[in-house]
């Protein structure tokens, strides 16, 4: 069969003539026969896209152990084996599985984009085959078959239209555009953007209303949906900045406490002359002190609490590292439908022959305000209101219902948002139905471009009503209605002044135009409407933008984050939700085919002054994506069509929408909205800038903690000196403080500034300056503290266990006094809320506490550890040693930020 496709008109069907189409594919309108139909079958294949390739379970669960880290923390547990100490040998072996177990779980599911693709091909198509109508699995479709559609069908493959009889198509999967697409039969310019191929049907897109007729001229992976899946499956999955950095900290700390374990190893046996079998132990120990082999599932817990708190805020997170890369998004390019709008079509605006009246609302609910100059007015007071809402109702085809709270339209979501107008208007869509009964109708006809009906009621009156393309009717109207409810000439200048004004403003445009008839005339004629009409007035339709998603966008705006808006809908269009939700630069906008005009470097040079992209391609969104990540910018995207799919999948975060969006949206996706709210993003955003905070506060705590341990041994070993705490008290404080302590900075709430500072730089090292000095200067600390207590001790004449078990506990009580100060790492920690804490801060602290007294205080683990009951003053002491390193910390902290301040002014 590909033989027989010319390969110059594979992918411009839209501009061949019909005739051409029927030719190449060597089909008549008698459609295929069975034995044609099955030789082609045979040569193209099913109608649907290939299984991807799948891991198997295993080999996913055992990828979750490739990692530096995970590698280190291994050897540590060799390492503790080899000490004898099986319950820390057992905690980090915990450790290692359940980091693995949770990231099979959150991040380890295949790649299901494909199949959502796959589900959304029809499953059953009508075609002609042998010149009789034969209904078919939408599998054994192929090229050269002659498919018939009608309202409610699912397009079951490309299709090049032959016929088109009122035919609209909901293509907003495919080309972002919201309202329903108008179908002709003749060709189009082979430049065409996708939304504008209008003698198309296109696999998976709805048929909303109409009748059509169209020959298959792609299946499978050939479709646009395949297209589509093919580049999702070859887009790289950018790997998040957390990970990275945690990949490059893990390897050069690996790096690092071998050589230091090593050059140690080496100075004390052939310097100081220790046995080796001593040295050896002391540099375990020391490996034990420096890995922070807790950091992993600290991080993981708090990824996870940040997953609960982002479930909250309506946000479901699928891959968990994702979480923290939201907290450092620069730019978030989203889609316009059903994402900054609600995906629903709604009357905007009202002119008649003295005002323009502006419409409020909610969707399709049939209530809401109409304002006149501002001002709320009611429908009662404007007749020709009442006019032109009754006109709209019974010029009328579909329906609408409430449905647990929603309303929903069944038909032509223009027309639905039309009964809604009615609603405004305080008319009873039943009533008006009820009594004017429909006697005969013209349907919507493109080549016509009007609908008209006529109505009798029980009163010997009738009229005909005709809503359409406003050139059209005024072309039809000879007089025009005025608000004292009589007639004056038509002003043609004054309305086509106004529906240029309103289509300015990105809403579409519809004339409504009135006949009245004698009771006898039943027929309606082609000829009764060429002339005669009263123009009532037009109505501008818009897809409003939601409420929520402006003050969203301007809340993104405070936090640094720029919002940028792609779309398929058109440019005027596009212009007008841009300057109602607040971008900072609406006019100007780039069209697809302004882009496929430019390079890569043009583009990227272009796209930071634009924030405005219309009828755009998947290609271009991916291009878009691609472009500003050149910049250094980490990109969020957000989506729910096919469409979106590669560039959601391109993006540093993928968010889709839940309600509306596509499976493949959400496959392809780190996010899902629950509740398709715009704002639930920068609620997520939020959590994603705490979580990185708390992750940032968790390595704050624990480097300087674990160097500070690991600082102690080396001093001892180096300067020839008495251990001041043993490898065994080292495995306790690592075992009852590392990850407890740790933990409880995972559920610290946000700080009050967080929406008030930029994103974080996405090249932001993990190990700043900044931490770096603070880890130096808290292991300083730690270490003078340590030593500080077990010299004292000793100078007492305290036995060596005592003299330990008070450095012991030194170093524990400072690493408390060290959580509190960590707490607080963009502002003071001498509040009222900082002394306060939370409550997993203060139980953590407590349960420490306890374990700590049980160890020096009862005989069984006194044995066990090597510890000596500690004088009551000497723990007032050790307490007294925590308070003043939480003095200088604090104290050095603020001369910082100060100094910070001064720089910025």
């Amino acid at each position: 069969m590909n033989k027989v496709i010319d390969k110059k008109l594979e992918n411009n069907w839209h501009a061949e003539a019909i005739n051409t189409v029927l030719d190449t594919l060597h089909v008549d309108a008698d459609g295929l026969s069975r034995d044609e139909a099955a030789a082609r079958l045979e040569t193209c294949g099913p109608n649907r896209l290939p299984e991807p390739v799948k891991r198997s379970s295993i080999v996913r669960f055992l990828r979750h152990f490739h990692n530096i880290l995970i590698y280190v923390l291994l050897a540590s547990a060799v390492i503790t084996a080899s000490l004898e100490h099986m319950v820390d040998t057992l905690v980090i072996l915990t450790v290692v599985v359940a980091n693995a177990a949770i990231g099979f779980v959150q991040e380890g599911k295949a790649e299901k984009a494909m199949d959502a693709i796959r589900r959304m091909l029809a499953l059953k198509a009508s075609v002609v085959r042998d010149g009789n109508r034969r209904l078919i699995e939408g599998e054994r479709l192929v090229p050269g078959d002659i498919v018939l559609l009608e309202a409610g069908d699912k397009v079951p493959a490309d299709l090049r239209l032959l016929k088109a009889h009122g035919l609209k198509i909901q293509e907003s999967i495919i080309t972002g555009e919201s309202a329903p697409v108008e179908k002709r039969t003749p060709q189009v310019a082979a430049d065409a953007s996708l939304g504008d191929r209008i003698c198309m049907a296109y696999s998976g897109t709805l048929v909303t209303s109409g009748l059509g007729r169209g020959v298959v001229v792609a299946t499978g992976c050939d479709t646009e949906i395949g297209r589509i899946s093919g580049m999702l499956s070859t887009v790289e999955t950018l790997t998040t900045p957390l990970v990275l950095q945690m990949n490059v900290f893990a390897r050069w700390l690996t790096v690092l406490i071998l050589l230091i374990a090593t050059t140690l190893l080496v100075f004390g046996y052939f310097v100081q002359h220790f046995a080796f079998s001593e040295m050896f132990m002391a540099v375990v120990g020391l490996s034990v002190a420096a890995i922070p082999e807790g950091l992993p599932a600290v991080l993981t817990i708090t990824l996870a609490v940040g997953v609960q708190a982002m479930a909250r805020r309506r946000a479901i997170v699928r891959r968990l590292p994702a979480i923290e890369t939201l907290g450092s998004v620069s730019v978030i390019c989203s889609d316009k439908t059903g994402t900054l709008t609600r995906n629903e079509m709604m009357v905007a605006s009202v002119v008649t022959q003295a005002h323009i009246f502006s419409l409020e609302g909610a969707g399709y609910e049939p209530r809401g305000v109409i304002k006149l100059n501002n001002a709320t007015v009611s429908a009662r007071e404007h007749v020709i209101l009442e006019e032109l809402g009754r006109s709209a109702a019974l010029c009328n085809d579909a329906s609408l219902h409430e449905r647990d709270g929603v309303w929903i339209v069944e038909g032509d979501p223009m027309e639905g948002a039309l009964l809604a107008l009615s609603g405004k208007i305080d008319m009873d869509i039943n009533e008006e139905l009820a009594g004017w009964t429909r006697t005969d109708a013209i349907p919507f006809d493109a080549k016509h471009r009007f609908m008209a009906t006529l109505n009798h009621d029980h009163e010997n009156n009738a009229f005909i009503s005709v809503k359409g393309a406003p050139e059209q009717i005024l072309s039809m109207c000879n007089e025009q209605k005025t608000v004292f409810d009589g007639t004056e000439p038509l002003d043609t200048d004054y309305w086509y002044e106004k529906a240029e004004c309103i289509a300015e403003q990105g809403q579409r445009v519809l004339a409504f135009a009135v006949k009245p008839v004698p009771p006898k005339h039943t027929v309606l004629e082609f000829v009764d409407v060429e002339d005669g009409l009263i123009l009532l007035g037009l109505v501008g339709l818009l897809d409003p933008p939601r409420p929520e998603a402006i003050e969203a966008v301007a809340e993104c705006q405070g936090a640094g984050i720029r919002v940028k808006m792609i779309t398929g809908d058109h440019r005027g269009t596009a212009a007008a939700i841009g300057r109602q939700i607040g971008l900072q630069n609406p006019d100007a906008v780039l069209t697809g085919s302004d882009i496929d005009g430019m390079d890569d470097s043009a583009l990227t040079a272009a796209i930071l002054e634009t924030d405005i992209f219309a009828r755009t391609s998947p290609e271009h969104k991916l291009r878009l994506v691609m472009a500003l990540q050149l910049h250094g910018l980490s990109v969020a995207m957000t989506g729910d069509g096919v469409n979106d799919a590669p560039a959601l999948k391109r993006a540093d975060v993928g968010i889709a929408m839940g309600m509306k969006g596509s499976e493949t949206a959400k496959e392809a996706s780190e996010f899902v909205l629950a509740d398709d709210n715009f704002a639930s993003i920068v609620a997520a955003v939020r959590e994603g800038r705490t979580v990185y905070d708390n992750i940032k506060k968790v390595i704050s705590w624990t480097l300087p903690t674990n160097a500070g341990e690991a600082l102690t041994i080396v001093v001892a070993l180096l300067f020839g000196m008495t251990l001041p705490i043993t490898p065994i008290q080292i495995l306790w404080v690592n075992l009852i403080t590392a990850i407890t302590l740790g933990i409880a900075l995972a559920f610290e709430p946000t700080e009050a500034d967080t929406m008030n500072r930029p994103p974080r730089p996405k090249n932001e090292p993990l190990l700043t300056g900044e931490l770096a000095w603070h880890i130096v200067l808290v292991s300083v600390l730690f270490l003078g503290g340590v030593f500080g207590m077990f010299t004292y001790a000793v100078d007492r004449g305290y036995s060596l266990e005592l003299a330990r078990t008070i450095a012991l506990n030194t170093l524990v009580v400072m690493e408390i006094f060290h959580l509190f100060f960590i707490r607080n790492i963009y502002g003071t920690s001498l509040t009222w809320m900082a002394v306060r804490g939370t409550k997993v801060v203060w139980s953590t602290v407590i349960g420490v506490t306890v374990a700590q007294f049980a160890i020096t205080f009862l005989p069984p683990l006194q044995e066990l550890f090597g510890t000596r009951t500690v004088p009551f003053f000497d723990g007032v002491l050790i307490v007294g040693v925590g308070v003043m390193l939480f003095a200088i910390i604090e104290t050095e902290k603020q001369l910082r930020l100060r100094l910070h301040e001064l720089r910025a002014m």
